[in-house]
């Protein structure tokens, strides 16, 4: 029986087997801790700031409670910005169970070393609105490396004024 796709020589690893045991999926699915939610943006959400209750833990997917629905028409833009560099490796996204769920997105970034990710949902399967439950980013989080400001002073030429020298002895002289 044939599932519609050729082996090659190397063999094929299926989407089911690949995927993870629903004990550990959670945890790959976890960026959600690394997104600097106070800066993160929702653009045509007819709530003001329901888009951040997309991004929540994976046990807390199925909570129907927090979600987002567009505003004017079926789009919506999320502006997330990481607390650290994210190397993206999967996305889900969970909407209703009808014409509302997207049925287009576009990501906005590179996908290795992403510090800001956007994503774009343009349609949806019909409705005039779209409604979002959660989105799970899942992928590998290292620590942002920033070089910190050192504030330092140069004197291209001295100003013999601003250095005052009191004679000690003849040999040994101290600058004030």
């Amino acid at each position: 029986m044939s599932h519609g796709h050729s082996h090659g020589g190397g063999g094929c690893r299926c989407a089911a087997e690949r995927e993870e045991p629903p004990e550990q999926r959670g945890l790959a699915y976890g960026l959600y801790l690394r997104i600097d939610l106070e800066r993160l943006q929702c653009l045509n959400e007819s709530r003001e700031g329901s888009g951040r209750g997309v991004f929540k833990p994976w046990e807390e997917r199925t909570d129907r409670s927090k979600f987002v629905e567009s505003d004017a028409d079926e789009e919506l833009l999320f502006n997330i910005p990481f607390t650290g560099n994210v190397k993206l490796k999967g996305i889900i996204i969970m909407g209703e169970d009808d014409d509302s769920h997207p049925s287009e997105m576009r990501l906005i970034s590179r996908f290795s070393n992403v510090y800001h990710l956007s994503i774009h949902i343009s349609k949806n399967f019909g409705a005039d609105t779209t409604k979002v439950f959660y989105i799970g980013l899942r992928g590998e989080w290292t620590e942002l490396r920033r070089h910190e400001v050192t504030i330092c002073s140069y004197e291209a030429s001295a100003n013999p004024a601003d250095h005052r020298v009191h004679q000690v002895t003849p040999q040994t002289h101290f600058i004030s």
